[in-house]
C-alpha cells in the first residue's frame, strides 16, 4: 500500500490564451486527480488569472498544509503567479505543462510549455531548486511516488533497541543529521525492553502454532521454538506500543547471550507482515526499506553483498537468516536452523523467489545525504546455505557494481524488493540535492 500524501494543484492560465478551453481542461483533470490513489487533492476549482488569485490559492494550499504542489500552465501565464505559490508554500513542486492543442486560425492556443519554462527559470533564478518540470496531459505517478517518500521518512517514528552492531561504525547515524535532512527523530530502547516485555500466553501459542505451519522446525529444540514464539509475540507487541513505524535491532552479540536466541526467525516472520524491521542497528537501513514501502513495493529487507563470481557474473544477496519468510521461492524447504551464534540461532534458512529487484541504500557520509540505486534480478539457485538468499544477476558486470559500492564506502546493508522502484528516487534525490551513486 503506498504512503498517503495531501496534493495541492492549481491551473494557471491567461485569458490572452484559449483560457476557455484550458478550463474545460482543468475541470476533467480535477475528476481525473480525485481519483488519484492514496491522495487527498486540494486543488481550487477555478483557473488562477491575476495574482490575488494566485495568493489565494497560496493560502489555502498552506492552510491545508499540502505535502506538495503541482503548477499546470493551463496556457502561458503571469510570472507572478507560481513565484506567490513557492513563496508561501514551501514545498516541492510539480511544474507541469499540457501538450498543445491543434492550431486554431495560426495562433497557438496554450502556449503551456513556454509557461513552465518561464516558471522554471523564474524559480531557479530565484533560489529555489526543488522543482521537476514534465510535459504530459495525466499526472506523473513517479513525482507523486518521490512525494510519498518525503512524506513517509518525515513522519515516521523510527526506533533503535541497544545499538548498532559491535564493530559497525559505518552504520552509525547523527541524529540531528536525520532530523534535518528527513524531519525523523529516533528512539532509543535497551534491549532489555524487549526482553521483558510482557505478552499473553495465547499469543506466545499463536506464533508458535504459525511459526510451526510456516517452517520445518525440526531442526530446533521445543524451548528455541518457544523463544522464537515470545519473541515474535514480544516484538509486535512492542511496536504496536510504541506506535513505531520501524525498528533497528543491535542483534548480536547480546541477543544470543542473553535472550537465548538470536531475533533473525522471529524478523523473518514479522516481516512477512510488514513490519520494518532493520539488522544489526541499522537505522539508515530502516529508512531504506521505509522509502521502497512508500511507493508500494512489498516486503523489502536487507540484504548483505556476500559474494561475487566473476566467471558467471552474478551476486550472492544472503543474510543470516532474516529475510520475510513470504518470500520463499516455493521449491526448498523452508526451515529454522540454529547454525549461528554458537548453535543458538534461530535464524530462517531458505532461497528467495526469483523476479526483478530493485536496490535501494540511504546512506550517510561526511555529513551529506546520498543514495544508492541498483536493479537486477533473482535466479533460480538450489537451497546450498545456511541463512536466507538469493542469486542476483545485474545487468552489468557485477565486478562494477561491487567496485561502485565499495569505492563509494556505502554500507554493506541494502534494501531490495521486487519490481522496478528506481525513476521515484531519481526524482527525491534531486528535490533534496543528494547524490545518487549508481
Amino acid at each position: 500500500m503506498k504512503q498517503h500524501i495531501t496534493l495541492g494543484v492549481v491551473c494557471l492560465a491567461r485569458k490572452t490564451y484559449d483560457w476557455k478551453t484550458a478550463g474545460e481542461m482543468w475541470k476533467k483533470l480535477r475528476q481525473e486527480l480525485a481519483q488519484l490513489e492514496a491522495v487527498t487533492l486540494v486543488a481550487p476549482e477555478e483557473l488562477v488569472i491575476e495574482v490575488e488569485e494566485a495568493e489565494a490559492a497560496a493560502a489555502l494550499l498552506a492552510e491545508k498544509r499540502v505535502d506538495a504542489v503541482a503548477i499546470i500552465s493551463g496556457t502561458f501565464h503571469l510570472g507572478h503567479l507560481a513565484l506567490v505559490i513557492a513563496k508561501q508554500v514551501k514545498k516541492p513542486i510539480l511544474l507541469w505543462a499540457l501538450p498543445e492543442l491543434p492550431y486554431d486560425g495560426g495562433k497557438i492556443r496554450l502556449n503551456s510549455v513556454c509557461g513552465a519554462n518561464l516558471n522554471a527559470s523564474n524559480l531557479y533564478k530565484g533560489g529555489i531548486r526543488n522543482y521537476r518540470v514534465v510535459v504530459r496531459p495525466d499526472m506523473d505517478q513517479d513525482w507523486l511516488d518521490a512525494i510519498r517518500v518525503r512524506v513517509a521518512l518525515s513522519t515516521a517514528r523510527v526506533g533503535i533497541i541497544g545499538y548498532r552492531a559491535h564493530g559497525f561504525f559505518n552504520l552509525s547515524t547523527a541524529d540531528l543529521a536525520l532530523y534535518n535532512q528527513l524531519g525523523v527523530l529516533v528512539d532509543h530502547f535497551e534491549l532489555d525492553e524487549v526482553f521483558n516485555y510482557p505478552v499473553p500466553d495465547t499469543e506466545v501459542a499463536r506464533r508458535k502454532e504459525q511459526l510451526t505451519r510456516v517452517f520445518d522446525v525440526s531442526g530446533i529444540t521445543n524451548d528455541q521454538l518457544d523463544r522464537v514464539a515470545a519473541l515474535s509475540a514480544k516484538l509486535d507487541a512492542f511496536l504496536t506500543a510504541k506506535r513505531l513505524t520501524a525498528l533497528a535491532i543491535r542483534c548480536w552479540p547480546e541477543f544470543a547471550a542473553t535472550y537465548g536466541i538470536s531475533p533473525c526467525a522471529a524478523m523473518s516472520l514479522l516481516q512477512s507482515e510488514d513490519r520494518i524491521l532493520a539488522c544489526e542497528g541499522d537505522v539508515e537501513g530502516a529508512l531504506s526499506m521505509l522509502a521502497h514501502r512508500a511507493v508500494g513495493a512489498e516486503t523489502p529487507f536487507l540484504f548483505d553483498f556476500s559474494q561475487i563470481d566473476l566467471e558467471e557474473n552474478f551476486a550472492l544477496f544472503w543474510h543470516c537468516g532474516v529475510a520475510p519468510c513470504n518470500l520463499w521461492d516455493g521449491r526448498c524447504v523452508r526451515s529454522l536452523d540454529t547454525y549461528f551464534a554458537g548453535g543458538k540461532g534461530v535464524t530462517a534458512d531458505f532461497v528467495l523467489k526469483s523476479g526483478d529487484l530493485s536496490i535501494l541504500r540511504l546512506d550517510s557520509c561526511d555529513g551529506k545525504f546520498r543514495m544508492l540505486l541498483d536493479t537486477a534480478r533473482a535466479v533460480p539457485m538450489d537451497k546450498l546455505l545456511k541463512g536466507t538468499y538469493m542469486k542476483a544477476v545485474f545487468d552489468r558486470n557485477v565486478a562494477d557494481v561491487l567496485a561502485t559500492v565499495v569505492n563509494n564506502g556505502i554500507a554493506h546493508h541494502a534494501s531490495v524488493v521486487y519490481g522496478t522502484y528506481v525513476k521515484p528516487f531519481e526524482i527525491l534525490a534531486h528535490i533534496e540535492g543528494w547524490e545518487i551513486v549508481k
